[in-house]
């Protein structure tokens, strides 16, 4: 069993499907640590129902982002987590902390990396009329929102859709594909090579891109 820390700065429900994904027969991975910046994060409710040790760090309690982030590290490192998930966790991190979990720090973001990194993406994606987006997990790498993408899903943009109404239907497809690259992780079919990923006997296809609508 591959041991999971999820950190979370919200609602959690990227940690949510995480959770219930743990809780399956045969599911290789279990979520040790759910760890959050901001004290009233909904998720950490979601993991106590779950039995799941929580941990507060709260960053304004810091002098600078690389004490806070080695702090999360030593927590991390204390539950003994091999994979570190990122599911809504609203802080930059700092290069040090990603080279220290580099190729065991995913991310999902509710694109079609590498279009529209940042926040506010349906807003943008709605505004310049594109015709499709989705989500996609990636392994972290200093620069935001970069990394070797191991999974996508592709979703159509409506010609009535508001940005509420593509995150929505975007956020049903994270759900889907974000435990399904912890899978193929935890089972050890996923590498790294020469910055992209290569998925062994899976459903998840090199670069795996999902197409809900068809």
């Amino acid at each position: 069993m591959m041991k999971l820390a999820v950190l979370i700065s919200g609602r959690g429900s990227n940690l949510q499907a995480l959770i219930n994904a743990c809780a399956e027969d045969g599911f290789p991975a279990e979520i040790v640590l759910v760890l959050s910046n901001k004290a009233d994060a909904y998720g950490l409710e979601r993991a106590q129902n779950a039995g799941i040790p929580t941990t507060v760090l709260n960053h304004k309690d810091f002098d600078d982002r690389e004490s806070f982030d080695a702090a999360m590290s030593a927590k991390i490192e204390e539950a003994d987590a091999e994979l570190v998930c990122l599911a809504g966790f609203m802080r930059l991190l700092s290069d040090s902390f990603v080279r220290q979990w580099r190729d065991r720090l995913i991310n999902i973001h509710p694109s079609l990396l590498p279009a529209y990194k940042g926040l506010h993406v349906h807003e943008r994606v709605v505004e310049d009329g594109a015709r499709f987006s989705g989500c996609t997990v990636h392994f972290v790498r200093p620069a935001m929102d970069e990394g070797p993408i191991i999974a996508q899903a592709v979703v159509p943009v409506l010609q009535d859709d508001t940005a509420d109404d593509l995150a929505a239907r975007i956020l049903e497809q994270e759900h889907v594909i974000y435990p399904q690259a912890v899978r193929a992780i935890s089972e050890g079919r996923v590498r790294v090579s020469a910055e992209r990923v290569l998925i062994e006997g899976s459903d998840l296809p090199d670069g795996a891109m999902r197409n809900p609508a068809g």
